[in-house]
């Protein structure tokens, strides 16, 4: 397996030992590739993510089986500080900066996420801190102009290039999003997008979650759909994009809807209005989408 690979094996989670949100679930993100999750709300997108990043137990979550791994190095079971020094960061949903820090103190406290990476990974990124800082304020020169500003008064555009720049600091190998463009204006939606792709031009491998499904499967390569806390389908996100299940449950096509008008324009965001019944396989002319097996 590559080294900045990121693994997740047949991995369950339960919350208060009652709910199962998880249930076997396996996905890869391949070293310098973007790897979407799509999913209804409640489908266990966010607690996925927590696996990963190891926050479950703030959330009284527990893996109940399955790995992890980045590389060859295993993640399960290891605190949040030690799987950022490992080199993998999230940027949780809802922009969480700390807003009576100023935009300079945010970046700063990204970069203590990088103490500790040479006894980690010698193999690891070399950036200097300044080198990541510089790295963050070419891809969001606005940040420059508010670095003495606290970041509780910035814009929602701003403070979500903010918390993506603070995990940047850190200089991930994989950079876990989720949501990164709830709750904003189209262009800045779109100006987030630009930075994603570039991010990963750079090196940087990404596992988006992302309620606009056409977005996602713009942006990456691979996505997988979860239903239930199980991974439904899987496979290249041009696949997907082109499933008859997935225009009509998540990307709001229908089937009414005019040869030619391209994915995106026929475009709703997915999650709330979207099932939780077992996915069909693709229609006759449409290519067959991967059920996970195990």
């Amino acid at each position: 397996m590559a080294r900045g690979t990121l693994a997740v094996r047949d991995l369950s989670v339960s919350y208060g030992r009652a709910v199962r949100a998880l249930r076997g679930v396996s996905l890869d993100v391949p070293e310098g590739t973007v790897t979407a999750v799509l999913g209804a709300n409640g489908a266990g997108k966010t607690t996925l993510l927590r696996a990963i990043s190891g926050t479950l137990p703030f959330h009284r979550g527990a893996v109940d089986a399955g790995t992890v791994r980045l590389g060859d190095r295993p993640l399960t079971g290891l605190s949040p500080s030690a799987v950022v020094a490992a080199g993998v960061v999230q940027v949780p949903e809802g922009r969480r900066v700390f807003g009576r820090l100023t935009v300079e103190e945010n970046l700063r406290a990204g970069a203590l996420g990088a103490r500790g990476r040479r006894s980690v990974d010698r193999a690891g990124a070399a950036e200097s801190t300044a080198a990541a800082r510089e790295r963050v304020l070419e891809l969001f020169p606005v940040l420059a102009k508010r670095a003495r500003q606290r970041a509780g008064l910035l814009s929602g555009g701003e403070q979500q290039m903010l918390a993506i720049g603070r995990a940047l600091m850190a200089r991930p190998a994989v950079l876990l999003l989720d949501e990164p463009t709830l709750g904003l204006a189209p262009l800045m939606a779109e100006r987030i997008a630009e930075t994603i792709r570039e991010i990963n031009l750079q090196g940087t491998s990404l596992l988006v979650i992302e309620q606009n499904a056409a977005l996602a499967l713009e942006l990456s390569s691979a996505a997988h759909v979860l239903e239930v806390g199980e991974v439904a389908l899987h496979g290249p996100s041009a696949e997907l994009a082109g499933s008859d299940e997935v225009r009509r449950r998540y990307l709001g096509v229908s089937e009414d809807t005019p040869e030619g008008v391209a994915v995106s324009d026929a475009a709703a965001p997915s999650g709330d209005h979207a099932g939780t019944s077992g996915t069909p396989e693709a229609s006759a002319g449409r290519p067959v989408l991967a059920r996970w097996t195990g």
